[in-house]
């Protein structure tokens, strides 16, 4: 089903965010933890891809897996830095033939890959030319990222979100947004989104903070702000289990939050864990249930 009709009919939805397992023994975890947030009932799942060997491939495996395995609908991750743009034909073929409904389309983190590679030639230069391919091949649900923050390579916000608003007119349906740990930047970027008629649904990024170290690096690697309150609290716990707890009750308090302000769409990044956002859905099962 696409995920657009599925947070039309539901008015809500939960999601997570998975990557391609390096090993056999790897992929039977990858496969328990998704078997157990199933329970949760959610709206997709997704499988990402990134720089390396054999990552799209891999990629293309764990969705056909999961597409095979599971009655979860998966969406796979697709980057304008891999494949070329001469081999992207095939591979969106080959999602179109075993079913899949649902494609994100990303531009790639020039950290990953190297700006360069964002060519115009060998590989499209922004997401929105990617979307408009994927568009032209098929009857795919497409979503986008988006930046509460402004991408890290956006002059301005008001240029970031005219990129956004040239996704949405190449056919972008839905959008998940980069994670962010203070929602004053969600409901800025919501505003901003209605000023230039952005009425997609916008499904918000949520990274429980499980490995603060961690979680700096992908901060500093794409700009996201950890506020200073939130960096003193983590950068003084000592014990794993401690940071572990706070970043539970970090994120709960924000999804509540959210859900107050009418945010009802979460996508958990989960770093190919469940534990952490499992006791983070249980509590916020009180909210989530209510609105079934």
């Amino acid at each position: 089903m696409k995920i657009s009709e599925i947070i039309r009919s539901r008015g809500r939805s939960l999601s997570f965010e998975f990557f391609p397992p390096a090993n056999p023994a790897g992929e039977e975890k990858l496969f328990q933890r998704i078997d157990n947030l199933e329970a949760f009932n959610p709206s997709f799942i997704s499988v990402t891809q990134h720089a390396g060997r054999d990552t799209l491939l891999k990629t293309r495996q764990i969705v056909r897996k999961i597409h095979d395995h599971t009655g979860l609908t998966v969406m796979p991750h697709i980057t304008c830095a891999d494949p070329r743009k001469s081999e992207l034909k095939p591979v969106i073929e080959y999602y179109r033939d075993l079913g899949i409904e649902n494609i994100l389309a990303l531009r790639g983190d020039p950290e990953e890959y190297g700006p360069e590679i964002f060519d115009g030639e060998t590989h499209f230069r922004f997401a929105a030319d990617l979307v408009r391919f994927i568009r032209s091949r098929g009857d795919f649900c497409i979503g986008v990222a988006v930046y509460p923050e402004g991408h890290i390579g956006s002059p301005n916000l008001g240029l970031d979100t005219a990129f956004t608003k040239q996704k949405i007119d190449e056919g972008a349906e839905f959008a998940i947004s980069q994670m962010f740990f203070e929602n004053f930047y969600y409901y800025e970027m919501m505003d901003r989104f209605q000023q230039a008629g952005i009425d997609i649904p916008v499904i918000a990024g949520i990274m429980p903070i499980t490995d603060f170290e961690k979680v700096e690096q992908f901060s500093e690697m794409s700009g996201v702000e950890i506020p200073i309150p939130i960096y003193t609290k983590f950068e003084s716990m000592e014990d794993p289990s401690d940071v572990v707890k706070a970043g539970i009750d970090l994120a709960t308090e924000q999804c509540l939050d959210l859900w107050d302000n009418g945010v009802h769409c979460f996508h958990f990044y989960t770093l190919n864990k469940d534990a952490a956002v499992i006791r983070i859905l249980n509590n916020l099962k009180p909210v989530l249930e209510g609105a079934q």
